[in-house]
């Protein structure tokens, strides 16, 4: 009987041991933490240079921190009072999940980023280089700010430009759509129009205001000049 357990036992552990190497490789870092100022934080713990970060695993700052993270050759950063997760997305490129706060990403040509928002996926021009950023207010409005290069936002299938330099809010109102009543549209024929549920957010070019903006140039300037850099691109 002791035979047949310890039979039994051995063969659970190979089995065990032969497929550890296909989880592992299932579960790769996608980025590396290589500056956290301040209060900032790699899931439960405080964040560390040269900690990896995995997929699901989430990175947030407190009030006065920052982060910035290394994602393949491009870099990813948190300001003050942030929160992102990564995301491997099959057959493309690593998404930054932006929970709240501002959350930008500098990136050259051959190896991008995507800033996964809920108002719609931001990410650089195929094939060019890119600075960009995003400040997430609530669920239903951000401010997206292209400071090299122009920038996409899509959105159920829609694509719009941030050009480079420029600031835009985008919005979006959550309000049902309103519903014609029969008499209306029976009156009205098949020249009616209804507004669509699934409208696309109002976007508007602002003004980039306020403290956040030069932070966030000076985070560009640190990209570019740090010694832990990555090269800058023209």
């Amino acid at each position: 009987m002791r035979v047949c357990f310890r039979s039994c036992l051995v063969a659970l552990l190979a089995a065990g041991l032969l497929n550890l190497p296909a989880f592992a490789a299932s579960d790769s870092p996608l980025g590396m933490v290589i500056q956290a100022e301040g209060l900032a934080h790699l899931g439960p713990t405080k964040a560390a240079i040269g900690s990896t970060v995995y997929p699901g695993d989430s990175v947030f700052t407190e009030t006065g921190a920052t982060m910035r993270l290394r994602v393949g050759a491009s870099q990813v950063y948190l300001l003050s009072d942030s929160g992102a997760s990564l995301a491997q997305v099959p057959n493309s490129m690593v998404h930054v999940i932006v929970a709240h706060g501002t959350v930008g990403f500098s990136s050259p040509a051959n190896d991008p980023v995507a800033l996964d928002t809920p108002l719609g996926l931001v990410h650089p021009v195929d094939g060019r280089a890119a600075f960009g950023q995003v400040t997430l207010a609530s669920p239903v409005e951000m401010v997206v700010t292209a400071y090299h290069g122009d920038l996409i936002v899509e959105e159920n299938g829609n694509l719009h430009t941030i050009p480079e330099g420029k600031s835009y809010r985008i919005t979006k109102d959550l309000e049902p759509p309103a519903q014609p009543n029969s008499s209306a549209q029976s009156s009205q024929g098949s020249g009616t129009k209804t507004r669509n549920a699934a409208a696309s957010p109002i976007i508007e070019k602002v003004a980039i205001v306020g403290g956040a903006a030069v932070v966030s140039w000076a985070v560009w300037r640190e990209l570019c000049e740090s010694p832990s850099r990555m090269a800058c691109i023209n």
